[in-house]
């Protein structure tokens, strides 16, 4: 039996063990007059900016809707260290690498569960996260609580997998960011709502600091900048294995794709050769197009896991700069990816968080988030797969588009951004009404409120793209 199915099973008989521990009294109760106490479960703590930022975002926005007066939050950390300066107002709390019981002993202490994971119900990265994410929205139902999927996405799964999110999650209400994880999970009878991602109202440092750092990484403040998210596709699923952690700690076996504990990435020489074909042509498309055209080339790390992927495409690139997540904050990286003129990447929040200021960009994709984002501003032509046969010759021709249909480009963008602040405030609608119907005495706020009213503050700039393109 794998390692993933043990977990599946674990996690699976905590959720009914839950159930039968609420139904003999045990467990927090909300009570009218206090707090809603709610946890939120996520992937935070690994300076992966995408998700840092979704949950920010995520976070100010429940707190405006329920009132900070109201409520009282909980995040999931894996490294205090990674999330300090984050989350400001709210609690953290320890997210070990074996996770089931931190779940089965610290979701009964809450009102409910917001599962904010953006690839919540797919076995394309880790069949241990969505795992997670169904124990936390589990455990959350059978204790009838309060059990929300905020902007997830859904894919392919395994069948265990999706038996257990058909089972455990058919009392949750999920808000998606597409339809097409709709209809991934009304398949498997579980109740959705559409709505999107919710890094759109973030917002970094001042462009100062961006520009800034660009000229110290050698930008001239002259010529065009184009920022590329390289990524490594291909080693993914993580998958746990005994037999793996046990070869790394006697022999020194697996190291290469060893990802934390008893987790380990796809590794071989069908692995290493499509890296390869993706990392080279990547690399000598981007290199004809800055000899052609003049501009400065800088590498972003969105993920503390892409270091050897900027690293690869550096040394292929005759050492540029790299300026990766271990190093530079979420404000930080999201102001410099602002500051840039054009981008190509393979980090889906890499093009999202980049959106607001109108950057033009592309994206070279391994699943459905870029490609649905990408048909949703009506960019097709700006969108490869990161196994492309001819990616070289067919990147170089898109970095050409950028440059030269970079208006019509930057107009599309603004449409999309303006839309997606839209349709996130209907998010909020939803969130404020599941509320109400789980704790009908929750002091929900009265009187009409205006479609504003259900997004966090928003920075002069979004005020501006909603005049603009709203």
């Amino acid at each position: 039996m794998s390692m993933d199915i043990a977990l599946e099973g674990w996690v699976s008989s905590l959720i009914e063990l839950s159930k039968f521990k609420w139904m003999m009294g045990a467990g927090r109760r909300w009570h009218p007059g206090e707090k809603l106490k709610l946890l939120f479960t996520g992937y935070n703590g690994t300076r992966n900016t995408g998700a840092d930022v979704r949950v920010e975002e995520m976070l100010r926005q429940i707190k405006h809707i329920l009132g900070e007066e109201n409520c009282e939050l909980s995040v999931l950390s894996q490294n205090f260290d990674l999330t300090r300066g984050y989350f400001k107002g709210i609690n953290q709390v320890k997210l070990p690498d074996i996770f089931p019981q931190m779940l089965y002993r610290e979701i009964p202490k809450f009102d409910g569960v917001v599962a904010c994971e953006g690839s919540m119900f797919k076995s394309k990265f880790a069949n241990a996260l969505t795992t997670m994410m169904v124990g936390s929205l589990g455990i959350a139902s059978a204790q009838n609580k309060l059990s929300v999927g905020y902007g997830a996405e859904a894919g392919d799964m395994d069948p265990m997998l999706a038996k257990m999110v058909a089972r455990y999650c058919r009392d949750s209400m999920v808000v998606t960011r597409n339809p097409e994880s709709q209809d991934v999970l009304g398949k498997l009878g579980v109740s959705t709502e559409l709505g999107t991602d919710t890094a759109w109202t973030f917002e970094p440092h001042v462009n100062g600091y961006g520009r800034s750092t660009l000229k110290q990484a050698g930008w001239d403040e002259q010529s065009p900048v184009m920022v590329v998210c390289p990524i490594n596709p291909f080693w993914w699923p993580v998958k746990a294995s005994v037999t793996k952690y046990m070869a790394k700690t006697l022999f020194g076996a697996y190291k290469d794709s060893h990802y934390r504990s008893v987790y380990f990435h796809r590794s071989g020489p069908d692995v290493d050769a499509a890296y390869n074909h993706y990392i080279t042509g990547m690399a000598n498309a981007v290199d004809r197009f800055r000899k052609e055209n003049g501009v400065f080339v800088v590498l972003v790390g969105m993920e503390m896991l892409d270091w050897k992927a900027c690293q690869d495409m550096s040394n292929l690139l005759g050492k540029v700069p790299m300026l990766l997540s271990d190093k530079y904050d979420m404000y930080q990286l999201v102001s410099i990816l602002r500051a840039c003129h054009m981008m190509v990447s393979s980090r889906y929040h890499g093009i999202v968080t980049s959106m607001p200021a109108l950057v033009a960009s592309a994206g070279v994709t391994m699943d459905e988030r870029i490609r649905n984002l990408m048909h949703e501003r009506g960019h097709q032509d700006l969108l490869l797969n990161v196994d492309e046969p001819n990616l070289e010759e067919r990147l170089f021709g898109i970095m050409g588009k950028l440059l030269k249909e970079h208006e019509s480009i930057r107009d599309g963008i603004g449409r999309t951004v303006a839309k997606n602040l839209k349709v996130m405030a209907k998010m909020g609608v939803y969130f404020e009404e599941h509320v109400q119907r789980r704790y009908p005495e929750f002091p929900i706020r009265q009187g009409l409120q205006s479609w504003e009213d259900y997004l966090p503050p928003l920075s002069p700039n979004l005020r501006g793209l909603l005049e603009n393109y709203g």
